[in-house]
């Protein structure tokens, strides 16, 4: 019988300490919980932590991104041979995969990717997967992991995603832990505080921002405190954290793909009369549009923005931004057809 797949992303507040070193004792502890689930689940584990590790070796460190790349540089084989070591007393093989962006944005790549997990899989090896920060140019960088964890769990189908972190869940504005998210909205996104850890990339806007996108497509997603005792063990049984229910989700695979893996390369801020006929699985047309944002090009993948610059859809344009312009007054010409919209 087919394994479902899991998806754990490791924050780096996770295993390392205040310095940045690695915290030996919590990556032993997350070898032994995943040691445990191994044999039921395909897991794909997305762990930061190489660049906060890796700055401690440079002279100098002001978070420039050269020095984050020569830190990521340093830290990645450290971290993956430390991983290496705690798996090994429950004899699990582990794989390195850096990936970059543009992996997601080829069906060919991706394909490939997929091909190999599944090969490791087959053998029971864990990937552990990271971006890979000394090549990625800065416009095709993943925003943190937290996004790189949901487009694997998007791009594999997986039945749940663990987002591991410094926090032990959500926290209402009373400071108390929410324990079940049936829909994240605008009422719990103004929970996210907009601090972060010193170390890592993200913070608690960015995990309830991919939730949203991993629950709308189908997959559960529990958000838990890396310090709980057998946290991923309880997590995964509802039992710590927060959890966030999955959407029944309709999308063809194609549509799951351009929400989630394909390059968003420019932005579209279109009329309130134009979102809403969005909304009503409309494709979109000139008439909406009030003004190009950042440019595209024909084939490429957009984002849409209503009237309160909020961004609501992405899509695959039928027209580059230039010919948009271009045509203002051809009222009824397409930019792109209602099965080239996902709406977020």
């Amino acid at each position: 019988m087919k394994k479902p797949i899991l998806i754990l992303k490791i924050g780096t507040a996770a295993i390392t300490k205040n310095d940045g070193d690695l915290d030996q004792v919590a990556m032993v502890e997350i070898a032994r919980q995943v040691a445990q689930i191994h044999k039921s689940y395909n897991i794909i584990m997305v762990s930061s932590g190489a660049v906060g590790n890796g700055k401690n070796f440079l002279k100098t460190y002001e978070g420039k991104i050269t020095e984050r790349k020569a830190a990521a540089a340093i830290g990645n084989p450290m971290l993956v041979n430390k991983y290496a070591q705690f798996f090994s007393p429950y004899e699990i093989t582990i794989a390195q995969s850096l990936c970059e962006r543009h992996h997601f944005s080829s069906k060919v790549q991706f394909g490939q990717l997929k091909e190999t997990f599944q090969e490791l899989w087959r053998n029971d090896i864990i990937p552990i997967a990271n971006e890979n920060d000394v090549v990625s140019n800065l416009e095709l960088k993943f925003s943190d992991n937290d996004e790189l964890a949901t487009l694997l769990a998007v791009g594999f189908g997986a039945s749940m995603l663990l987002l591991c972190t410094s926090v032990e869940g959500i926290l209402d504005h009373e400071n108390k832990m929410i324990p079940l998210i049936e829909n994240i909205d605008e009422d719990i996104l103004s929970l996210a505080r907009t601090d972060n850890s010193s170390l890592g990339l993200g913070g608690m806007i960015s995990k309830l921002t991919f939730a949203r996108l991993a629950t709308k497509m189908g997959i559960k997603t529990i958000i838990f405190g890396s310090r709980t005792e057998n946290g991923i063990l309880k997590a995964m049984k509802g039992e710590t954290g927060t959890v966030c229910l999955p959407h029944q989700s309709s999308d063809h695979e194609r549509k799951k793909w351009l929400a989630s893996g394909n390059l968003v390369r420019g932005k579209l801020l279109v009329s309130k009369e134009s979102a809403k006929a969005l909304l009503n699985q409309k494709s979109l047309i000139i008439e909406g549009v009030q003004k190009v944002l950042e440019d595209f090009e024909k084939g490429e993948v957009f984002e849409v923005l209503n009237g309160d610059n909020t961004s609501f859809a992405v899509a695959r344009a039928q027209l580059s931004s230039k010919d948009i312009v271009e045509n203002l007054n051809n009222k009824n010409l397409e930019i792109a057809g209602k099965e080239e919209i996902v709406l977020l």
